[in-house]
């Protein structure tokens, strides 16, 4: 007998279908999808998103980091709808707009001390790409040719472009494109998960802070930038670390002459607890780099944020002293005011105190998640949550993926890594199905 289908289900397997022919999906191996269906969606709202037959899914990653304030949030949307009333785009070249102006005074008032001037790009790699060439453009520009070279952490992640893949120590891009990218060092990851038995957090993260200092000390006057991700990173399997790291970086970076680039475009933003994670080192950076959560996940923007030192630098008479970067999109009118909306409601509704709340609640509620016997490195900063399942299944990744989607929930490891990085409008009740369905997902897997 023939199952029944809907006219949904038949819609749906045409949309799949025509979405293989035609669409080459990001880090994808696409024929990974001959056996592990694409999920198609038609709308979303606050944590959920739904497929056409109106299955649910809660969206505990915010679609790839960058949802804050949920799907459709009704004051972006009117937002956007305003501007689009008023101006779509204008080139940022030799033009200026409302938008783009107010969003970057607004982000010289929030950001840490000294941060005082925006240039903006498209997406988070472009952001890595501007801070990379903007620092050794600088020591270019003050005479110091030789500064050509920049250090990252072991495991970092700042992108997939070129320059961005020469200070991402993944080894799967590595391998891939190493032919094609510089080369530049690494140095010791604070991650915690590293520290040696009975070593604190904060001592683990002050012995790599000697590490990066014997480095430093030994290539400084080659070296233009250290690029660090703030407090957690992200692709590493939201490796976490003290913020002590950050302040020692701080001043060994200043102590050697060398750029400090902070990169914020996942833990900016209300993600760690404070609207940037360096305020939980009280320092500043000379890049502060944004994307994702700015626009609220609503449409693509990047930001550099740097200092008047170095704006100053390539403030001059010569066309070949000023920064030679640009997109085509760069200060989009939309993307700012879908950013502005996202501050005002940052500002309107006490977001970082709420988190706070939020966050208590769901430590509470993950107990039983927290204590199972076959989890590892329960961890949590701010509104991220992280923790290693121990799982006899290679292929752990992809079958979590998909039992959670027969749960209800949108997970998506990375290798044996669970990790949560929810919408800030998550309720009281949505943490507990998320982490409920969760344990249900786990003792299934293991």
């Amino acid at each position: 007998m023939i199952p029944h289908m809907s006219a949904n289900s038949n819609t749906n397997s045409t949309l799949l279908a025509r979405s293989l022919s035609a669409v080459w999906h990001p880090c994808t191996q696409m024929k990974r999808h001959e056996t592990l269906p694409l999920v198609p969606i038609a709308r979303g709202e606050g944590v959920w998103l739904f497929d056409p037959d109106g299955k649910r899914y809660l969206d505990s990653v915010s679609s790839w980091w960058v949802n804050l304030f949920g799907h459709c949030n009704p004051r972006i949307n009117a937002a956007l709808t305003d501007q689009l009333g008023k101006l779509e785009h204008v080139m940022l070249a030799g033009f200026t707009h409302e938008p783009v102006v107010e969003l970057s005074e607004r982000l010289r008032k929030l950001a840490p001390a000294g941060l005082g001037h925006c240039f903006y790009g498209s997406d988070g790699a472009s952001a890595t790409e501007i801070a990379l060439k903007m620092s050794a453009h600088y020591w270019r520009n003050t005479g110091k040719l030789q500064k050509t070279q920049f250090v990252s952490l072991q495991n970092s992640y700042h992108g997939e472009t070129l320059g961005a893949l020469s200070v991402t120590d993944v080894a799967l891009f590595r391998d891939a494109y190493g032919a094609l990218i510089k080369q530049n060092a690494t140095v010791p990851c604070p991650d915690w998960r590293n520290a040696e038995k009975g070593e604190s957090a904060e001592a683990y993260a002050l012995r790599c802070a000697n590490a990066l200092e014997a480095h430093l000390q030994q290539h400084h006057e080659h070296i233009a930038a250290f690029i660090i991700e703030p407090l957690v990173q992200g692709a590493a399997g939201m490796a976490m670390y003290h913020p002590v790291y950050i302040s020692k970086a701080r001043e060994l970076c200043s102590r050697y002459g060398v750029h400090l680039i902070a990169d914020e475009i996942a833990v900016g933003m209300g993600r760690t607890g404070t609207m940037f994670a360096c305020e939980q080192a009280n320092i500043s950076p000379d890049f502060l780099l944004l994307s994702k959560g700015i626009t609220g996940g609503y449409l693509p923007l990047s930001i550099v944020m740097t200092t008047n030192n170095i704006y100053q630098a390539f403030y001059a008479d010569e066309t070949a002293r000023g920064f030679l970067h640009s997109h085509s999109y760069t200060g989009n009118p939309l993307a700012c005011r879908a950013a502005l909306a996202t501050l005002d409601i940052f500002a309107q509704d006490n977001i970082l105190a709420t988190n706070r709340d939020k966050a208590a609640y769901f430590n509470h509620i993950a107990k039983p998640l927290r204590e199972h016997a076959h989890v590892r490195n329960f961890r949590n900063t701010g509104m991220i949550w992280a923790f290693e399942a121990d799982t006899p299944h290679a292929d752990f990744a992809q079958r979590c993926f998909s039992l959670g989607l027969q749960h209800e929930l949108l997970l998506r490891p990375m290798g044996n890594t669970v990790y949560f990085m929810p919408p800030y409008v998550i309720s009281k009740d949505e943490i507990q199905l998320l982490v409920t369905r969760t344990l249900k997902v786990i003792e299934a897997l293991v």
